[in-house]
């Protein structure tokens, strides 16, 4: 019996599965385990970041990763923890248990996850993908990079072997300088070291699993010169198998639910991007609304069997994409290698050091820290320049999940500023044709007709801003006092009611003046707006021009 169409939308793997192309196998399982290579280690490092146990990270790239394998609409993007995921969940954490035990920790972790994966299904359900668009990119850009600061700060006191109790940003840096003079040599040592391998790695040998090797250094050193008896903190014991059914905790559902919103639009946000950077020339682009339902079936799964919240990394994927994945098959090799590792490496894990995460947290972090990215927002334009420090700010002192919020607000914000404060052009001929283009001072020779003043508002003129586009073109009246203003609508995409009622009152405030108000070059939707309304019979057809050179000649002509 043939599938439904409706039925393969939902599950992209019945669509590509049965095609699948048996000469991609090599590639898709190169890729694979390079990418476990990569993401067994931070996950467990992102796990520790959050004061659980590794086994939590190693389960998050178990089943949903599989999950999304089937249901995911991009072919490379690689679900499991991120290091964004890592410490939202790990805030979470520390407000409702700090100092807890590893069980009620874990209980948060789980039910959280669940709830983040509810939270994206229903908003699958109910068509919400644009909220993606929501945070714009320089507002997520600071948003990161406090996430890198405030991730910097917390593993700091690893590297030096220290135990700080988590306070404020602030409060961290200061109490980790005061506890310097207890700093552990040989910690230090391991830390530095591990470090420098990774940066090396970096540079020299960039194919080479940084994570992978760091983790494996730490761990060979800590049993070759027996560092647990030097004073060096390990993982310690760790529950080897794979992981039970973990039923959400149910009294913790009021609790957590606006952490979840923060971390399931931080997940989809970063997964939707990472998926369509990815994507090969030719393929389609991951559609938002079937990546909402991977990603919520992702984390609901994941959820009930002892995993932490999910998404897809950028930096992960990157590694998934490099090494050759040509299909979600790749996904399913990483998790069987996670799987192994959970099965039958236990006794090695709990060897590591805990400055050996630290470090790899650290280091693989700090790409969230983008100067460079600043910036380039910075060189085209200042204010948003200034949205992308406000976001990094909040995160920093309000805290990781607030800090949600405020980039949320702050994109809001931004949008609605945008939107509500059009530009009004001042239009010149250019020499020798019908083109009209703003004046600009390094275009002098541009024609200005004399007593005639040719106006281009932008975007759409609707409640919030028609009496912001009236005021700035009565202000260049005021200036100029021209006999005739035009204003060119080519830009005009449409006209709300409010925005011609404050035309109508312009026209009838110019024509009291003694000028002419002429509309010229309307795209056809707010043409026809405008001849439903009054001001459309106020204009008549003389005024009501087809193109702008039209109502300038016959402007001059007159």
């Amino acid at each position: 019996m043939a599938i439904p169409a409706v039925v393969k939308a939902r599950i992209p793997a019945l669509a590509w599965l049965p095609n699948y192309d048996r000469s991609w196998l090599p590639s898709d399982i190169v890729a694979g385990v390079t990418a476990a290579s990569v993401i067994i280690p931070k996950a467990m490092a992102y796990a520790t970041l959050a004061g659980l146990a590794v086994q939590t990270g190693l389960y998050t790239a178990l089943l949903p990763m599989v999950v999304y394998a089937f249901l995911g609409d991009s072919r490379r993007l690689s679900v499991s923890t991120t290091t964004t995921l890592g410490i939202l969940t790990a805030a979470e954490i520390g407000q409702l248990a700090s100092g807890g035990s590893p069980v009620q920790m874990a209980a948060i972790a789980t039910t959280l996850s669940a709830l983040v994966g509810v939270i994206l299904l229903l908003t699958s359900a109910l068509r919400l993908g644009f909220v993606a668009q929501f945070i714009s990119e320089p507002v997520l850009t600071g948003f990161k990079a406090g996430i890198g600061l405030v991730i910097v700060a917390d593993q700091a006191p690893k590297l030096f072997g220290l135990h700080i109790h988590k306070v404020s940003f602030v409060q961290g840096i200061l109490a980790t300088i005061q506890a310097l003079p207890g700093t552990s040599a040989v910690t230090l040592a391991l830390s530095l070291a591990t470090i420098g391998l990774m940066v090396v790695l970096h540079r020299l040998a960039p194919r080479v699993p940084a994570p992978l090797a760091a983790v494996a250094f730490g761990i060979g050193a800590s049993g070759l010169l027996e560092l647990k008896a030097r004073g060096v903190d390990t993982i310690g014991a760790i529950t080897s198998g794979l992981p039970a059914f973990t039923p959400p905790h149910l009294d913790l559902l009021v609790h957590l639910w606006p952490a979840a919103l923060g971390i399931a639009l931080m997940s989809f946000t970063e997964s939707i991007a990472a998926g369509r950077a990815f994507a090969q020339p030719g393929e389609r682009r991951p559609e938002a609304n079937q990546e909402l339902l991977a990603l919520g079936a992702a984390n609901l799964a994941g959820g009930l069997f002892a995993a932490m919240p999910s998404g897809g990394g950028t930096s992960q994927t990157a590694v998934n994409a490099r090494a050759g994945a040509r299909t979600p098959v790749a996904s399913l090799v990483t998790s069987a290698a996670t799987a192994a590792v959970v099965l039958f490496l236990a006794p090695l894990i709990e060897l590591m050091p805990q400055a050996t995460l630290a470090a790899v947290v650290i280091v693989t972090s700090l790409p969230l820290i983008a100067p460079g990215d600043f910036a380039a927002i910075r060189g085209v334009r200042t204010v948003e320049f200034r949205w992308a420090l406000a976001a990094m700010l909040g995160v920093i002192v309000l805290g990781t999940l607030p800090g949600i919020l405020a980039a949320v607000i702050l994109s809001m914000v931004t949008l609605l500023r945008q939107a509500n404060d059009p530009a009004v052009h001042v239009l010149g001929r250019k020499p020798g044709t019908n083109d009209f283009r703003p004046l600009r001072a390094d275009r002098p020779d541009d024609q200005v007709e004399a007593g005639v003043l040719v106006l281009r508002p932008e975007g759409r003129i609707y409640f919030a801003n028609a009496q912001r586009v009236v005021d700035k073109i009565m202000a260049q009246v005021h200036a100029s006092k021209p006999a005739v203003v035009i204003v060119d609508l080519r830009a005009v995409p449409d006209i709300e009611y409010t925005g011609l009622k404050s035309l109508t009152e312009m026209e009838s405030s110019l024509r009291s003046a003694g000028t002419v108000l002429k509309l010229a070059a309307a795209n056809p939707d707010a043409l026809a707006v405008i001849q439903r309304a009054p001001l459309g019979g106020i204009l008549g057809e003389e005024r009501l021009c087809s193109t702008l050179h039209k109502a300038v000649d016959a402007s001059t002509a007159s």
